[in-house]
């Protein structure tokens, strides 16, 4: 009886501190991944250290108890969330490697030319920049993902979940994933961005993903009109069209207010999410249906 009076006395403080605490920790952990020989396994590591931290905590203390419960969707989420990843990311090695060409000039001394970046700024205020400009590609892949049938073929994989959880945080349809690292990322590499500016950019990404996917009780607060956070997520995620058509943004809700589809009233968000139509079994399926005519009909069947 006392343990567990204890921990219903620390829930509460978890609740508000867990949120910048993972998010801080998954940074740290990147910086020094990325001043190691190995960045990208250490980078892996960290990334699968936090996705099992919130693996845990979504036991210990669940937004949505049901959301516990099996949806026989675990082995395609994680398909899509290792392969279809990997595809993802050889399309973004072709635009982040003309960043390297860059970061190379700009480290050797050798002017860029037309570059506007502001490579002597400190490297927090360049990633700040980054993460705004990237933010416009990734809000406006976003919402025209909704607004157009075309791309709601690809994209309602992911809002097919009947439940929110660390698992699925990269269940995207490659096509997906594609459309929007190139919105995001052409902009930086025109721009000049350097390849450091890249790199955090997708960490600050990763981890954040992890988090407004995650079923943890947390209270986020201030951070509501900041971030993307998972408060904000679970009403992107309502199968209530006013509800589900707003907070587009990937990491932050600057495009959101600015271009109004802002959303997070003062009650709690649905439990019951998902899309009208039917996405097929399997991961494979899953892959070849946007391709099909039946398959395209029954993502639009009421």
């Amino acid at each position: 009886m006392i343990r567990l009076s204890a921990a219903s006395r620390l829930r509460p403080v978890l609740s508000w501190i867990l949120w910048p605490l993972l998010l801080g920790a998954g940074l740290l952990g990147t910086g020094l991944a990325l001043a190691s020989d190995h960045p990208l396994l250490w980078f892996n590591a960290v990334y699968l250290t936090v996705a099992l931290v919130i693996g845990g905590l979504e036991r210990l203390m669940p937004h949505e108890e049901g959301w516990l419960q099996p949806d026989n969707e675990t082995v395609d989420n994680l398909a899509h969330t290792l392969l279809n990843k990997g595809l993802t990311q050889i399309g973004a090695a072709i635009i982040t490697g003309f960043a390297m060409v860059v970061a190379t000039a700009a480290e050797s001394g050798m002017p860029v030319a037309g570059s506007p970046w502001p490579l002597q700024a400190p490297m927090v205020a360049q990633v700040a920049l980054g993460l705004v400009i990237a933010e416009l590609g990734l809000y406006g892949a976003h919402r025209l993902a909704h607004e157009k049938r075309v791309l709601w073929r690809f994209h309602a994989l992911h809002h097919s979940v009947r439940r929110l959880w660390v698992i699925n945080t990269g269940r995207f349809h490659v096509v997906d994933s594609l459309f929007k690292i190139v919105l995001s990322q052409t902009p930086l590499y025109l721009l000049g961005a350097p390849l450091p500016v890249f790199l955090w950019i997708s960490a600050v990404t990763a981890f954040i993903g992890l988090l407004t996917h995650c079923n943890i009780d947390l209270r986020t607060g201030p951070l509501d009109h900041v971030f993307n956070t998972p408060a904000l997520h679970r009403w992107h995620h309502s199968m209530v069209p006013g509800e589900g058509d707003s907070n587009y943004g990937e990491n932050l809700v600057l495009w959101d207010k600015l271009l109004g589809t802002y959303f997070n009233p003062p009650r709690r968000p649905p439990a019951d999410i998902g899309i009208s139509g039917r996405i097929a079994r399997g991961f494979l399926r899953q892959l070849m249906q946007p391709f099909t005519a039946a398959g395209v009909r029954a993502l639009f069947r009421p």
